[in-house]
């Protein structure tokens, strides 16, 4: 009988079943806690990173503290403060144990240096069949904020006859009301040197007619006042401003200023930047809008991007101001339908990625394009892809860094605010 026990092989699968059941569903569970883990994780992390920035946010408690001390050392108030972001931010009943938290918040010279670190349990539900209680999770964030970050701003205005369109659409409406062929561009006509009296740019003078470029010039030369007032020495800011051009015969990346840190003179000059001269309607097929061209060329300008530590390693920014359609003889690359090598398009994003790459930050600011319904031209070259201008310009632009101004509002706040929010963003390091 014993050995017909031992020869007997019935029933072995169940038994290989049941010996194979707790792995299979240990590590069945394993996986399950450790997405649920990651998903912990994901959470934590972004409370670290908002709990880091906030710590050495311009406007934060850790900031004022570290203006007033006059040598290096820790933020007490700084570390406070990214401890409550942290606990709000992360929120509870997300099912897991809360190890540990670490703060350093840390002044040293002119660089304020933010440090979360946290540790955490998520309890495993299965995969405690193989033994696995928990599952760890940890992470680090870091900040900096440099109390005096030195930059160069690129100032690249868009003066192209496009931008000689109506400030607002009352403006508009007043061109449009008052030209044969409800034009609502004031082209600025000059010939031989000689002024045009007839052309819509005088026209739009006469009628009292603000156009686009004219409330950019008026804002930028605003905006040397902002830069004066932030600054904490007088060499932290600089600025260059550059247009696309005097005249339609001879397009280029015009130097209004150059790179200086008196900004008074910037400031003068810049009030002074007017529409580009065309020397006759249609001139050139009206391809004077180059982005592609004018973001290259400043990209050879501007010079290796620094750290913004000292005066002599300023980080680089350039400021771009534009309604963002271009209009170039690009016959095999654009990326709209093109008429004769004439190329209308949302601004092509190509070289604003290449100077990204480089480490420069772009700040964009668009200015609406408005819809000109009157306008054949616009009907059938614009109004296709209007929608896609705001799109490819938020491309353009660094993270953070874009912002549109509707017609109703005023670019001079505009530019200031975004001004502001270069000025006060800090770097997340890691």
């Amino acid at each position: 009988m014993f050995k017909r026990i031992l020869g007997d092989r019935s029933g072995n699968f169940g038994m290989m079943t049941a010996l194979l059941l707790v792995p299979i569903i240990g590590t069945a569970g394993l996986a399950l806690d450790i997405s649920d883990a990651l998903l912990v994780k994901t959470t934590l992390q972004g409370a670290a990173d908002a709990a880091a920035i906030a710590a050495v946010a311009e406007n934060s408690a850790g900031v004022s503290e570290a203006m007033q001390m006059s040598s290096d050392g820790p933020l007490t108030a700084a570390i406070a403060d990214a401890t409550k972001i942290f606990v709000a931010q992360a929120g509870s009943g997300m099912g897991y144990e809360l190890v540990s938290t670490d703060v350093q918040v840390v002044k040293t010279g002119s660089e304020l240096k933010a440090v979360f670190s946290y540790k955490a349990k998520v309890p495993t539900t299965l995969a405690r069949v193989l033994g696995q209680d928990a599952v760890t999770v940890s992470g680090t964030a870091e900040a900096v904020f440099q109390t005096q970050t030195f930059r160069d701003f690129y100032l690249l205005l868009d003066n192209t006859p496009s931008m000689g369109v109506g400030a607002t659409p009352a403006d508009v409406a007043r061109m449009v009301n008052n030209t044969s062929d409800q034009c609502a561009f004031a082209c600025h006509i000059v010939k031989d040197g000689t002024e045009d009296k007839n052309s819509y740019y005088n026209l739009a003078k006469r009628l009292g007619v603000t156009i686009r470029i004219d409330v950019v010039a008026k804002a930028t030369a605003a905006l040397m006042d902002t830069a004066k007032s932030m600054r904490k020495s007088a060499n932290q800011y600089r600025m260059a401003v550059y247009t696309f051009g005097e005249k339609a015969e001879d397009t280029k990346l015009l130097e209004v200023a150059s790179l200086t840190e008196n900004l008074d003179a910037v400031q003068t000059k810049a009030a002074k930047i007017g529409l580009m001269s065309i020397p006759k309607q249609g001139y050139d097929n009206d391809q004077q809008t180059d982005f592609d061209r004018a973001l290259k060329n400043i990209g050879t300008l501007v010079g290796a991007a620094g750290t913004g530590v000292s005066a002599g390693s300023p980080e680089k920014v350039v400021f771009f101001v534009s309604d963002g359609v271009g209009d170039a003889y690009k016959p095999s690359s654009c990326t709209k339908r093109t008429t004769g090598g004439r190329c209308q398009e949302p601004i092509d994003i190509v070289e604003c990625t290449a100077l990204k790459a480089k480490g420069y930050r772009i700040a964009v600011l668009y200015t609406t394009y408005l819809p000109l319904p009157t306008n054949n031209w616009y009907n059938d070259w614009i109004k296709p892809f209007q929608a896609e201008i705001p799109k490819r310009m938020e491309a353009c632009a660094s993270p953070g860094l874009y912002f549109e101004v509707s017609p109703s509002e005023g670019i001079t706040n505009a530019m200031n605010a975004l001004f502001k929010k270069i000025v006060s963003m800090p770097r997340l390091t890691s």
